[in-house]
């Protein structure tokens, strides 16, 4: 028999969706194009904030979305019981050249 476990996906994007619809319930809808699927995702509005307010905050984002893998649609799945968390993004600083060393010759 095998053993039971819990598959969560997780889907990182670091810019604003731009086809946000609302649905029933007033629930926000959008999709994310993976490559390979597009995930719709229907969150709380309360939830979809967090997306907005990475936008308005931050000059560089990105957001970690996480769920379950839900029914199948006719381009790729539904992303059941979603989880958004924004994090700041810091630009890396480049990393010093070295300098050439000084040789002195005789």
């Amino acid at each position: 028999m095998p053993t039971l476990g819990k598959m969560e996906l997780t889907i990182k994007i670091n810019e604003f969706p731009t086809d946000v619809r609302t649905v029933e319930n007033g629930l926000k809808q959008f999709d994310i194009d993976t490559g390979s699927r597009i995930v719709t995702i229907t969150v709380k509005p309360k939830m979809f904030k967090k997306l907005e307010q990475a936008q308005e905050n931050y000059p560089m984002w990105v957001a970690a979305i996480a769920g379950l893998m839900g029914e199948k649609t006719d381009k790729g799945f539904m992303l059941n019981e979603p989880n958004i968390q924004t994090f700041e993004k810091k630009p890396k600083e480049p990393k010093e050249a070295a300098l050439p060393s000084s040789s002195a010759a005789g």
